[in-house]
């Protein structure tokens, strides 16, 4: 991703965690019905800002493409999961992204692809969905491409 790209998706993913509005129902009911039930524990212990951000990227994920497998999409909805234990806020994530991992909970926040892929298999996931939480695997380019527009 070039730098301009990069900042212009920082940028909206910033105005849009502003919003504390839940994702609708209908969003949810989507969600909860790609989801294992561990999976569904994970997913709504997201921050409402996340979770938002999980479905908009699921839901370019599932129109990219031939139509993925379910483990595919729980990996879409959780690719974010892991930043939860980072405790950050929005504008502490922001000072993270820009200093980088200087401390304990800036390094969780960078490392959220480890630690949701661990959360992931504690929570009973499928190997296809943990691979991709941790940003690898086939689907893995699809993914990105869907969390960076």
């Amino acid at each position: 991703m070039s730098a301009v790209t990069s900042v212009g998706h920082l940028a909206r993913r910033f105005f849009t965690s502003l919003s504390r509005r839940p994702p609708s129902a209908a969003d949810t009911s989507w969600a909860l019905a790609q989801l294992l039930p561990g999976e569904s524990a994970l997913w709504q212990s997201m921050p409402v800002q996340d979770r938002r951000h999980s479905l908009l990227v699921a839901r370019r994920f599932v129109a990219d493409g031939p139509a993925p497998e379910r483990a595919e999409v729980a990996g879409a909805l959780l690719h974010d999961v892991g930043k939860r234990e980072a405790g950050l806020g929005t504008f502490s994530r922001v000072v993270a992204t820009i200093v980088g991992p200087r401390t304990a909970r800036f390094r969780a926040y960078h490392d959220h692809e480890a630690i949701g892929a661990r959360l992931a298999a504690d929570a009973g996931s499928d190997p296809v969905t943990v691979e991709l939480i941790r940003g690898r695997g086939p689907a893995a380019d699809r993914l990105r491409t869907a969390d960076h527009v």
